[in-house]
């Protein structure tokens, strides 16, 4: 099993034709949409082209982030779930038990941005090693000038995504080296908007979250270079779509109920949602996955094919070329 990156998603499934149902003039009836913080701003404005096209169907979208959308979502209680890392076996244990199949979706690139209070004049990049230094568990730096020398004598003042959050989940297995390891004396939110309110009010601010967030808040903030040894790298289109902006670029997916999929309004959002994901989600600070990716996901949802294409060992979001499934 290859892994690679970028995210050649191309599964041995063939592109050849596929067909949609996509037609809502007598669609009705509700879809329930809940997970990741990460992944809200594309899954709202898909939603709200939908609805548009679709008036008798209501979309609901909450974000409880990536582990709580997967929790509802086991249970039933919501249609979908995105999520900002794959879903992972406990995870995949628990709709196994309450017989809960499910169809995984990739659906955009994102990368992690570390940010700063933009009168931050010095902390113009970070190493991976620096950022390890801040927030592994049992860090005690909680000064800037503990951090690299030339830094200045203030105090450093920590934002970050919730436990139950993918990118919390993402962010401590890639940069502390153990998935949900971390420092716990940090403001946390599932909201990235708390998260951005906090990092702006602080001079003294570090956070992380969601580069579309950045994006949206630009003038609010001071984003951070991240170099893992090859040099410094900006979040950018082209350097989260390449993997360059490593270790901090991953894939987003939806998850979609095989069951819920079978109701006419699910199965129209979820086609919905893969055919204008692309533009969407560039809309909004997100990267389109290509054409290719696209076709095979949606070969995938027409097919109802279930299950990860990952194992535990490939949660760290590189993108399996062929699956053997």
């Amino acid at each position: 099993m290859k892994l690679i990156y970028p995210c050649l998603w191309l599964l041995t499934l063939g592109l050849a034709g596929y067909g949609t149902s996509l037609s809502g003039e007598n669609i009705r009836g509700r879809v329930l949409v809940d997970g990741s913080s990460t992944l809200f701003p594309i899954s709202e404005a898909v939603g709200e082209e939908f609805q548009k096209l679709n008036p008798k169907v209501k979309v609901s979208i909450a974000m409880s982030g990536t582990g709580g959308g997967f929790k509802k979502f086991c249970k039933g209680e919501v249609d979908m779930t995105g999520a900002s890392r794959p879903i992972e076996n406990p995870e995949i244990d628990a709709c196994s038990k309450l017989g809960n199949k499910f169809i995984e979706l990739p659906v955009a690139y994102d990368g992690i941005a570390i940010v700063v209070h933009p009168k931050n004049d010095w902390a113009k990049t970070l190493t991976t090693a620096e950022l390890k230094k801040i927030w592994e568990s049992g860090s005690t730096i909680k000064n800037w000038k503990d951090v690299r020398a030339g830094f200045p004598d203030m105090k450093l003042t920590l934002f970050g995504p919730g436990p139950d959050s993918g990118t919390f989940d993402y962010f401590t297995k890639v940069i502390n080296l153990k998935e949900k390891s971390s420092r716990t004396d940090f403001t946390a939110s599932e909201s990235d908007d708390v998260l951005v309110k906090g990092v702006s009010a602080e001079t003294g601010g570090l956070g992380y979250f969601g580069v579309a967030y950045y994006e949206a808040n630009r003038s609010k903030l001071g984003l951070v270079g991240v170099d893992a040894g090859k040099g410094v790298v900006y979040p950018t289109n082209v350097s989260i779509a390449s993997g360059t902006y490593a270790p901090l670029s991953r894939p987003l997916y939806v998850y979609v109920s095989l069951k819920a999929s079978s109701r006419p309004e699910v199965k129209a959002f979820a086609e919905y949602y893969l055919k204008n994901a692309g533009v969407l989600s560039a809309e909004v600070g997100y990267v389109s996955l290509g054409k290719s990716l696209y076709d095979a996901a949606m070969i995938r949802l027409t097919n109802g094919t279930t299950g990860s294409i990952y194992t535990e060992s490939a949660a760290d979001s590189k993108v399996i070329q062929s699956s053997g499934k």
